[in-house]
């Protein structure tokens, strides 16, 4: 008797925790309509991305039925939630550059999670908050000038050597390439060497070890998913107080060793290259960018000076941001220009008449050559890599022409895809249209509906660098070959929710005619 008291004593309480927990959680699930703001319909544990959760559909593609749910209805923000955790989202251009430029002040961090002691490789410039931010980007700006770039081309064009050979093999025998892997191998050639100053190698070794752990980072399962929510659901706190890992110990360990040799090896031998790890040794050494070949100066600077876990973070970062965004780029740009073989055959024309103008290949021929920034910035909106901007509201802010106050933490977000596939902003928005990006098409278009590389203060600080690393790969190509689509890529093209960037699901295979 006394037993089954206490077992229906423990059942009441869980039943009264289970229905406290419950009303809870649907009173929080009302957070936008006790705001005022327009929302959908959440459910418990999901919130509105039960698809997303499911990888039923990517992350873009999400954000992109929100958008157009809200757009219908006339109205120029709504408020979603990511399971649990409320997003507001942005709708109206003039909102968003509100977010990103007017008050950037009030939207300074992105809101990701950083733990720089029990995982160093998260403390770089894509994660930094505030102060920390603003020093480093001020640092890390002098790196990627025109000028810097003009001093790393030549890295650039070696790298088009083994590019070539890998799309010789394709055209001889007759065999169809998976153009994301061969552009991935590229760009990790490319970023290895620029940023570690390591020769890769992954395009004669598809194994190559940089290939490998750089592949691994984008691998994303659902565990992976799961630990991505953590780290916008969990209080960071929290998640340190746990010593919580974003990046998986073998992936974080090869790119610190790798690093850190390079560093101690340069150091001691006093080596100069003309790369971005130079430029990061002096900013460790010196405190400050320079345009000589000294790695140290007459005095130390330590107060500003990086240490080795902030230089590891920023070369991890540039590795990592380099060679998938831009390898995602020259693909969906190849697949367009292979469906399109008019469009391809008038950028082949005009990389030609440039080459012969300059002679060889050049860092002030890629500057020339108009069409080809046409065609990259039409790829880029029909395919932004990173499909969904976020931001995290710094302090309490008032939604422009509203009483509508966002309180600090909100996560705020800005669907990139959406804008750049609306009709209103471009008409017929599927088609693959280059000239959409004409100087006086640009002008028509209300600002901040182009957003591949973010805006404001927060820009992609390698936005120069991204984009001549794929007008080096796009001419290495369409110079010498004739590009077809193969049977293998899957028709219709689909997202592949798997992935955060936004890649083709079962890839893009190509058929190569060499041209003599």
């Amino acid at each position: 008797m006394l037993l089954n008291n206490f077992t229906l004593n423990i059942l009441a309480v869980f039943i009264t925790v289970l229905v406290g927990v419950i009303v809870y959680f649907k009173w929080h699930l009302s957070y936008w309509d006790r705001l005022g703001v327009p929302s959908l319909s959440p459910v418990l544990f999901f919130g509105d991305t039960k698809n997303l959760i499911l990888s039923k559909c990517t992350i873009g593609e999400q954000f992109r039925v929100f958008y157009n749910k809200f757009k219908s209805k006339g109205y120029k923000h709504g408020g979603i939630f990511f399971g649990p955790i409320p997003f507001y989202i942005a709708i109206d251009p003039e909102i968003i550059k509100h977010i990103l430029q007017k008050d950037f002040q009030h939207f300074m961090n992105h809101g990701y999670y950083i733990n720089e002691e029990d995982d160093p490789l998260t403390g770089h410039l894509l994660n930094l908050e505030n102060v920390k931010w603003k020093n480093m980007r001020a640092k890390l700006t002098p790196t990627f000038t025109s000028g810097k770039m003009k001093i790393m081309f030549q890295t650039l064009a070696d790298c088009t050597t083994g590019l070539k050979k890998v799309m010789d093999d394709s055209a001889l025998n007759h065999t169809p390439v998976d153009i994301k892997d061969i552009f991935g191998r590229f760009t990790t050639d490319i970023i290895g060497s620029v940023a570690f100053g390591i020769e890769c190698n992954s395009l004669e070794n598809p194994d190559a070890e940089f290939r490998k752990y750089g592949k691994k980072v984008f691998e994303i399962d659902f565990f992976g998913r799961i630990k991505t929510l953590c780290t916008f659901a969990i209080p960071h706190p929290i998640l340190r107080l746990f010593r919580f890992k974003f990046y998986n110990s073998d992936v974080a360990t090869f790119f610190m060793d790798a690093i850190r040799e390079t560093v101690n090896y340069r150091e001691k031998n006093n080596i100069y290259r003309k790369d971005f790890m130079h430029l990061l040794l002096q900013l460790k050494n010196r405190g400050l960018v320079t345009d000589d070949e000294k790695i140290t100066g007459d005095k130390d600077i330590v107060t500003e000076a990086l240490t080795m876990n902030e230089l590891a973070a920023q070369a991890f970062v540039f590795f990592l941001a380099g060679f998938e965004t831009s390898s995602t780029a020259m693909t969906w740009a190849l697949y367009e220009l292979a469906i399109n073989p008019d469009v391809q055959q008038k950028l082949r024309a005009e990389i030609n008449d440039v080459l012969r103008k300059h002679n060889k290949l050049t860092y002030e021929a890629m500057m020339d050559m108009t069409y080809m920034e046409k065609v990259i910035c039409e790829t880029l909106r029909k395919y932004p890599p990173i499909p969904v901007l976020t931001r995290k509201c710094t302090k309490d802010y008032t939604i422009p022409n509203t009483s509508i106050q966002l309180q600090r933490g909100v996560s705020v977000s800005v669907p990139v895809l959406a804008l750049h596939t609306d009709p209103e902003y471009y008409p017929n928005p599927e088609k693959f249209d280059p000239d959409r990006f004409n100087d006086e098409n640009v002008k028509a278009r209300p600002g901040f509906t182009w957003l591949p590389f973010g805006e404001g203060p927060r820009i992609c600080i390698g936005l120069r660098f991204g984009l001549l690393q794929s007008k080096v790969g796009l001419t290495a190509v369409l110079k010498h070959y004739r590009i077809k689509l193969n049977h293998k890529t899957q028709l219709p093209v689909t997202l592949n929710p798997r992935s955060f960037i936004t890649s083709a699901k079962g890839g893009v295979w190509l058929d190569v005619e060499k041209i003599d």
